[in-house]
């Protein structure tokens, strides 16, 4: 039983990790902003909050692994709703993840051309697919 325990407690906290990281981020990002500098997007890719993206990274990385785990040693089987759902959300939201990583780079690089509108939509529905995923998990029907 320790070894779900662990593994439940592992899953947990790799969502609270990427939901985490993400939060930091964004709170960063509009306070820095909001100050008046136009350059933020320059600088999101920098050192300090370059460590927020390794932690997205790795909570983003590990979702999947400790989530088959967990509905393998539960005995659940994998086409029930909500982790066929979770799973389809999880793929969504890592392809909005990464495509966000792309468009942050190109405003870091050539902030003339990048839309921050977009980037902030396409942050915004990452995020939406993340926390429902954590709603999936929550109000799991077994």
């Amino acid at each position: 039983m320790e070894t779900l325990t662990a593994l439940k407690v592992a899953h947990v906290m790799a969502l609270v990790l990427l939901l985490g990281s993400a939060l930091g981020l964004a709170v960063w990002t509009w306070r820095t902003r909001r100050a008046g500098d136009a350059a933020v997007f320059g600088r999101l890719l920098g050192r300090p909050q370059g460590f927020l993206w390794l932690g997205m990274a790795l909570g983003l990385l590990s979702l999947p692994f400790t989530g088959w785990w967990l509905v393998h040693l539960m005995g659940w089987p994998l086409g029930q709703t909500w982790v066929l759902g979770s799973s389809l959300l999880y793929t969504v939201g890592a392809l909005a993840w990464f495509w966000l990583l792309a468009r942050v780079n190109r405003l870091r690089t050539e902030p003339a051309r990048g839309k921050p509108r977009f980037t902030l939509a396409l942050a915004l529905f990452s995020g939406v697919c993340f926390i429902a995923i954590a709603g999936l998990m929550g109000i799991k029907p077994v």
